[in-house]
């Protein structure tokens, strides 16, 4: 399947997980991590890889005006059922029904490490943006999506290693079970400069970069980087 498919096929997996509230690591430190580097609310955001739209909720909250895109039909359909709706509209992140230039903002959280064309799918957010227009990404870092922790679970000082090749993109899958809850993530590794190459070749500069870890204390996520954000601009 593509991750397309993929992600669709666990769409109810995914909507139980992230609607349990305090249970995924969005509510707990990502969301606030992410929303800091987003702008201001200007004339339109559009949500690329929006899933069930909490995002997309709480930039409505914020005073954005959201338009959202995903793949998966699902997904979508719980967006846009949610006592908070979204617009939303089924489409592939690297080609949407949306004219050129029409927004000055989009946000891409934790979606374009799932997507089977990147290079189309920021090459597309690059069409949507006018000049000017700012991306706001968050991806898993790729050291993160590259290696794996050694020994119990329970170990904070548990070593963490890289087998294979960091510089060759592969796609993968975590099957995640915690407080009763099950999701399998569908996601491709890609090295961090195949993601700086494709921003570059589509006219983007990069103004924030932040590492993200679990503040927990004793967690070894503590140790590393979880996820990576970043801001860009459309010159």
């Amino acid at each position: 399947m593509t991750l397309r498919e993929s992600w669709d096929s666990h769409a109810d997996e995914w909507i139980r997980w992230v609607r349990t509230p305090g249970h995924d690591s969005y509510d707990q430190f990502h969301g606030r991590r992410f929303l800091e580097l987003v702008p201001p609310p200007g004339r339109l955001t559009v949500d690329i890889g929006g899933g069930e739209g909490r995002l997309g909720r709480d930039l409505t909250r914020l005073g954005h005006r959201v338009v959202m895109f995903d793949g998966s039909p699902s997904l979508a359909r719980a967006c846009a059922s949610h006592e908070l709706p979204l617009a939303v509209c089924v489409a592939d992140a690297s080609f949407t029904p949306a004219r050129s230039a029409c927004t000055d903002l989009v946000v891409a959280f934790m979606s374009l490490h799932d997507v089977d064309e990147l290079d189309a799918t920021v090459a597309e957010i690059a069409r949507l943006l006018v000049p000017g227009g700012s991306l706001c990404m968050a991806i898993v870092h790729p050291l993160n999506s590259a290696g794996s922790f050694e020994g119990e679970h329970d170990d904070a000082d548990a070593p963490f290693v890289v087998r294979g090749s960091y510089l060759t993109p592969f796609r993968y899958h975590d099957e995640i079970e915690r407080d009763g809850l099950t999701m399998t993530f569908h996601s491709i590794h890609r090295p961090l400069g195949s993601y700086t190459k494709v921003l570059q070749s589509s006219g983007f500069v990069i103004e924030v970069m932040q590492e993200v870890s679990d503040e927990s204390e004793a967690n070894r996520w503590r140790r590393l980087p979880m996820f990576l954000d970043l801001r860009a601009r459309r010159l």
